[in-house]
């Protein structure tokens, strides 16, 4: 078993087997050697009998506890110790000198009563003592750390001193308009006497929001670099406790290390954590560990002084479920948007990814730009690795655009499932089920360029795709674009029906796209026979953009039938589009069966083919 620092992590067996060892090694061999030997009382008379037969080795004539110490040996001929009371007997000292006995003043064997203390007591206390805190601290460390009596209440935050971070503004691309609101709290930390001249006060926090994989964290830790000033970082998990008070205690602790190393910076990464809003439900009293928590860092941020130069960042994918009085003036005054790069800042991304990674001369970076709206900064990032992983795997020594392309089909789509085995029916139906999607978004005015066709199964479960790169960002969509986008959803399953006359279960993933843009028409868009009323509100538009009906039955059921007439409409215009150009649509198809992935540019060619044609006939008849 590997621990988090990658060490080898002893099981608690281990150490119980070990301390057990040693203390029956003492037992058995030191204990015995250095203990000393029990006394046991005789009397005067056998004694006196011992010494006659021989069997006395050493006596003590010393008369201060009004007794005799003498060792002989017993019936085995090994020694003990013994003793005797006092009696007159002049003759005592020449029966000893004539027997040949050793006596003096002094106990033949000295019991050591200190040694015999640290051994009989202090040593197996210690012992055991050292085994509690050995397994105490394991135990600590199964149940997440931090069981020691001392560290409850520590903050325990990754502590980056200076200029340590080692990121600046430079690092951070696609994100221009989060950068300059940074840049005033960066001037303050480094020039704070400019703005003191003025009365003006830097705002105490600033809350980051957006997706995940927008840089939020990069865009804190570039904060402390530009500034240079210490920084603490920590997650809003790490406060929250199995003790009531402990993430209240962690508050207090990580705003006293705030102020005695200001100027700095404190980041919170997933505030929402402790900061949801207190609604009292479910906790009697309507107070709990998380609610204790937050009040202390409500507290806190009221009672440090901003002037210091000590600026909370805390960043949140859920600011909708945060508590108001997290988000008032005097807080977290202000609220950085961290949202999805545009096409300028996906490009400008992919570059300073680029930049650590051996590419070929030539490579184009706004066309895989181009191919990846929508991709957060982590996502662009793991795009350029898989391009080098793939690049290794080929055994080429640098990327080139193909690895680009590949590697943005492997983060959309996934990995190629080379091995999986297809009928040759069931590649039919793919193939044309593509060449469908492909040919009515062809045809269509509104609709993004065919830029590849594929069959090839991917491991997220697809058995082929039609990939579409708009030229230019959008950011508004009329009604026409998005009823052309439904009518290209249901090309696959329409061409199905058309030449095989049934249809499968590949266009489910279509199917639910095709149904959720359509009922965000009608309840969001103003698009449908209701107007401009909102029917249906966005919840956690930062984690999937989850929605919910605000309307009453009937009209919601008002709404499904709308939503059913839209979806129906385009795809008989989708028939439509197939009937009419059905030839191309067996061409193309045979085309992609025989190939298994053709680029837009070979799409484009074939279905021109037989147009370029006729239009230079006619040139000639007139």
């Amino acid at each position: 078993m590997i621990d988090s620092n990658g060490g080898n992590r002893k099981p608690l067996v281990f150490y119980v087997v070990i301390v057990t060892t040693i203390i029956l090694l003492l037992n058995a061999f030191i204990f015995p050697l250095m203990m000393s030997r029990q006394v046991q009382v005789v009397g005067y008379s056998d004694f006196l009998s011992w010494i006659e037969e021989g069997k006395i080795v050493e006596v003590s004539l010393t008369q201060e506890a009004n007794q005799i110490i003498f060792v002989a040996r017993n019936d085995q001929g090994q020694e003990e110790l013994y003793k005797t009371a006092v009696f007159p007997d002049d003759e005592l000292i020449e029966r000893l000198q004539k027997a040949g006995i050793r006596f003096s003043a002094e106990i033949p064997t000295q019991n050591n009563t200190l040694l015999s203390f640290i051994i009989s007591w202090i040593l197996p206390i210690a012992i055991f003592a050292g085994l509690g805190r050995v397994l105490s601290n394991q135990l600590g460390k199964r149940l997440g750390g931090g069981m020691n009596a001392l560290s409850f209440g520590k903050a325990n935050a990754k502590i980056v001193a200076d200029q340590a971070t080692g990121v600046t503004f430079a690092d951070v691309a696609g994100e221009e308009e989060a950068k300059d609101a940074l840049k005033e709290i960066v001037d303050f930390l480094e020039h704070p006497d400019k703005y003191a001249g003025i009365g003006a006060k830097l705002p105490k926090g600033a809350l980051l929001v957006g997706p995940p994989g927008t840089g939020k964290t990069l865009l804190a830790r570039a904060v402390a670099g530009e500034a240079k000033v210490p920084f603490f970082s920590i997650s809003g998990s790490e406060f929250v406790e199995m003790f009531v008070g402990m993430g209240a205690a962690k508050v207090r602790d990580l705003f006293k290390q705030a102020n005695e190393k200001a100027p700095c910076i404190v980041f919170i990464d997933e505030i929402d954590t402790i900061g949801k809003k207190r609604d009292g439900a479910g906790n009697i009293g309507g107070n709990d560990e998380r609610e204790q928590t937050l009040n202390q860092l409500l507290t806190e941020m009221d009672g440090f002084d901003g002037k210091k130069g000590v600026v909370i960042l805390a960043a949140t994918n859920r600011p909708e479920s945060l508590d108001p009085a997290l988000l008032r003036p005097g807080r977290f005054d202000r609220r950085i948007p961290v949202e999805l790069p545009d096409l300028q800042g996906r490009e400008a991304i992919l570059k300073v990814h680029a930049r650590n990674v051996k590419c070929e001369s030539g490579i184009d970076l706004r066309e895989i730009a181009r191919a990846t709206s929508g991709a957060s900064g982590a996502e662009l990032a793991n795009i350029i690795n898989e391009a080098a992983l793939r690049a290794v795997r080929l055994g080429r020594s640098a990327v080139n655009q193909n690895d680009l392309m590949e590697s943005v089909e492997t983060v959309i789509a996934g990995y190629q499932r080379k091995n999986a085995v297809m009928s040759e029916q069931e590649k039919r139906i793919v193939s044309y089920h593509e060449i469908g999607h492909a040919l009515v978004a062809a045809m269509q005015t509104h609709s993004a360029p065919v830029t590849k066709i594929t069959i090839i199964p991917r491991t997220s479960g697809a058995l082929g795709y039609t990939m579409q790169v708009d030229e230019d960002e959008h950011y508004l969509m009329s009604r026409e674009e998005l009823l052309n986008k439904i009518v290209t959803l249901t090309g696959g399953q329409a061409a199905e029906q058309l030449i095989f006359h049934s249809i499968t279960t590949g266009a489910s993933n279509d199917i639910e796209k095709a149904t959720r843009m359509a009922r965000g028409m009608i309840t969001r868009y103003g698009m449908g026979d209701f107007g401009m009323v909102a029917l249906e509100t966005v919840t956690n538009q930062y984690l999937g953009g989850d929605t919910s009906l605000a309307c009453s039955p009937a009209t919601s059921e008002k709404i499904d039938e709308q939503v059913v007439a839209l979806v129906k409409e385009a795809r008989e215009k989708a028939d439509r589009i197939l009937r009419e150009n059905e030839a191309k649509l067996h061409e193309l198809a045979e085309y992609l069966l025989k190939k298994e992935t053709i680029t837009g540019e070979e799409f484009m060619q074939i279905l021109n083919a037989g147009k370029n044609k006729d239009e230079a006939e006619t040139s000639a008849a007139e």
